[in-house]
């Protein structure tokens, strides 16, 4: 059995969800959710959604998916036990520690490991299992293979249909640092949705390089349930209702083997961002990207013929009153449209632009099509037995379950009461969603019972039937586990430098970023005379890392923004700094990570920092400021054409330039990095310098040893957000 995993960013969605047939839908409170701009769900309206979706056996996941501060874990931890006491069945949660601290004090808790926390080989599955997880919900990127290994290891959630980030899961900083709007704290801007230009031949012009087409799986789904994938994952808490419906009905539909077109033709009509792609799990498709069009874009129903003044649209599909279009011509955006009248084999539509022959129609808003899947209403089929007897209570029999009312059947004076009376009375659902398989009355000749006793007779029955109908709740958390935080060490003197060659960098601790992971050699040779460790990338698949691992003992320890490289390094014996991409905010990660070095996250003030600095932490405090990781090609793997520079600069509609710097591990991957660099007054903690993008790091760390902050040799540079605060 499989799980249809439905998003509910409001009320609506989620009664579309349930009613529509999903088996468990995932929502996010009022604060620590992903998506801070949906409606979400305050405590009150929690219980009461879960007491209905617990009626028909769908499960609840509560999102707490965001990074959380030192001064955030009190209320972090009380929400996590009111959403469980509620009758959630799973928190969803992003940072790993924070929800293992949770889990051993209170094993009572169901909890699922975000997809922001980058779980995408082997390792990062064992991690998360051993810290108490339940299920793993994969990054994006992972790779089919890795699928296969990791259902082996954990219940696994895999997205099957929905928006795709463009970044790594979990390792975006670009809202953040371009408008302190953080994706790791649900306020996402989106600037991977705006417009580019890339400094390479064909990539010169403005389009949306960085933006994804929607995923839709379809009937690779199939493949995934072979895998052992337990979960499919639709994405959407920012989308409608008759979506949300849609996308379900096409689902359960695929699985059972009775999808149609018509399902595929909903879905693409409710949203459509680049007449999709299947993802990266098998590869980089064509259709991935969508540059030339960036919002919904329906489903094609015909192009335009002018006709007399009028723009007639060839096709033999009836439109009506309320449906709306969008016009395409040579692949982008060029006008709205709604519908004006029919015709013969065509109708009309009605644009404020001018349209021209040969335009292509696609239908963006069905209006008829999005009542009929907004109206679908779930109802649970019973059987309902009633027996009155004279001088006994009314029992009321429900699936199995008897209820006794606390009145007894008397003997009547004047007109008795019939079983059709019975019968009556309890026909009525009182708004509860039961449809009657079959009721069945047997009432003594002769009884009377007073009609309001019935009524509320049958009003007590059905509410408790339905309160006890729900599915067991787990045990509840009685008292609020305290974190009394970790304890702060001395301050850490030492520096490190992370630089694509290290001969002649001065630091305590070096890190290699190489250019070509597929060429380095466990024989590496450098004049640097500190601690050498390897950069790994967060996202690495399963057979990467076999191929790494020669080459990593030749260094005495492993760098890597991605939890999984904690599993790597215990494997291994080797050191473990902790990157930035790891997202450490708070004590908790500080404490329980166990790693020899830590990279605080970039996205606390210096005074958050300092709140849970010790020995073994470092804050970025000077060069490149990386904001995206992309495991795909941004030229579309335009590979005989590639001019296979290590970087390109990427620049943004107000000319703005971001370094995108270009990497290989067989295939290309990329990275972009801040317009500006970065320069911070850190004295609180080690120093840590990326100098990935610097023509010379030993010119570089020479300065660093002068000027720690590099205010004087950096020219164009931000404080980035050392102090101001990320919302």
């Amino acid at each position: 059995m499989n799980e249809i995993l439905a998003p509910a960013g409001n009320k609506e969605c989620a009664y579309a969800a349930i009613n529509g047939g999903a088996d468990a839908i995932y929502l996010g409170l009022t604060s620590f959710s992903a998506r801070s701009s949906a409606q979400n769900f305050d405590f009150d309206e929690l219980e009461k959604l879960i007491d209905y979706a617990h009626f028909f056996g769908v499960r609840v996941h509560v999102a707490m998916n965001t990074l959380v501060k030192e001064e955030e874990i009190p209320a972090f931890i009380e929400s996590a036990i009111r959403a469980h006491n509620a009758g959630a069945d799973a928190l969803i949660i992003q940072d790993i520690f924070l929800g293992a601290y949770l889990k051993k004090c209170c094993s009572q808790l169901c909890l699922h490991l975000s997809t922001q926390a980058g779980v995408c080989n082997a390792y990062g599955a064992r991690l998360a299992k051993e810290l108490g997880y339940s299920r793993v919900i994969l990054a994006r990127e992972t790779a089919f293979s890795d699928i296969a290994e990791i259902a082996k290891i954990i219940e696994t959630e895999v997205f099957v249909q929905g928006a795709l980030c463009t970044c790594f899961s979990g390792q975006c900083y670009f809202s953040s640092f371009a408008g302190g709007n953080s994706g790791n704290r649900g306020r996402c801007k989106q600037p991977c949705r705006k417009q580019y230009s890339i400094d390479r031949k064909g990539f010169e012009g403005q389009a949306y390089r960085l933006s994804p087409s929607d995923l839709c799986v379809g009937e690779n789904i199939e493949k995934y349930r072979k895998a052992g994938v337990y979960s499919f994952k639709i994405e959407g808490r920012m989308r409608r209702a008759e979506y949300v419906s849609a996308a379900v009905t096409y689902y359960k539909n695929l699985l059972s083997g009775r999808a149609t077109e018509a399902h595929l033709s909903a879905l693409k009509r409710t949203y459509n961002r680049g007449n999709y792609t299947k993802g990266l799990a098998f590869g980089q498709d064509k259709s991935f990207l969508s540059p030339s069009v960036q919002g919904h874009i329906g489903e094609y129903v015909g192009t335009v013929t002018p006709v007399n003044g009028r723009y007639a649209v060839g096709s033999r599909a009836r439109f009506g009153e309320g449906d709306c279009f969008k016009v395409l011509r040579d692949g982008k955006e060029v006008a709205g449209a709604v519908y004006l009248a029919d015709g013969k084999n065509c109708f009309y539509i009605a644009s404020r632009i001018r349209l021209k022959n040969g335009d292509k129609v696609f239908i963006t808003t069905d209006a008829s099509l999005n009542a009929e899947l907004v109206s679908a209403k779930r109802e649970k089929r019973i059987d309902i037995s009633i027996t009155s007897r004279i001088s006994r209570p009314v029992s009321v029999i429900i699936d199995g379950r008897e209820y006794l009312s606390d009145f007894t059947v008397q003997r009547a004076e004047n007109r008795p009461t019939t079983s059709d009376d019975v019968l009556r009375v309890f026909s009525k659902k009182d708004a509860y969603p039961f449809a009657f398989n079959s009721v069945s009355a047997d009432t003594e000749e002769g009884a009377f019972i007073p009609a309001s006793l019935l009524n509320e007779f049958r009003r007590r029955v059905y509410r408790e039937y339905f309160t006890q109908s729900r599915k067991n709740l787990a045990e509840k958390i009685a008292e609020v586990p305290r974190w009394e935080g970790a304890k702060v060490g001395k301050k850490n003197d030492k520096t490190c430098v992370i630089a694509r060659n290290l001969d002649g960098v001065t630091a305590d601790i070096g890190v290699l970023k190489p250019d070509d992971y597929s060429s380095l050699s466990a024989a590496y040779k450098t004049t640097f005379s500190g601690e050498k460790f390897l950069y790994l990338p967060p996202f690495l698949k399963g057979e990467e890392i076999g191929r790494l691992k020669p080459a990593i003992s030749a260094f005495d320890g492993i760098y890597c923004g991605g939890n999984y490289a904690i599993m790597l390094a215990r494997e291994l014996n080797k050191k473990l700094f902790l990157g930035t991409g790891a997202n450490i905010s708070n004590s908790v990660g500080v404490a329980l990570s166990g790693a020899d070095y830590i990279a605080l996250s970039k996205e606390l003030t210096l005074r958050e920092q300092q709140l849970i600095s010790g020995g073994n932490t470092f804050i970025l405090t000077a060069g490149g400021i990386k904001l995206m990781d992309l495991i795909y090609c941004p030229f579309g793997k335009s590979c005989p054409s590639c001019d296979r520079r290590a970087f390109y600069a990427l620049t943004d509609e107000a000319g703005r330039k971001f370094t995108l710097r270009r990497y290989s591990f067989g295939d290309c991957r990329f990275e972009i990095y801040n317009c500006a660099d970065l320069v911070s007054d850190n004295d609180v903690s080690g120093r840590l310098y990326d100098f990935t993008c610097l023509d010379s790091a030993a010119e570089a760390s020479a300065e660093a040893q002068r000027s720690p902050s590099l205010r004087n040799y950096l020219i164009n540079y931000t404080k980035g957000h050392s102090q101001s605060p990320v919302l």
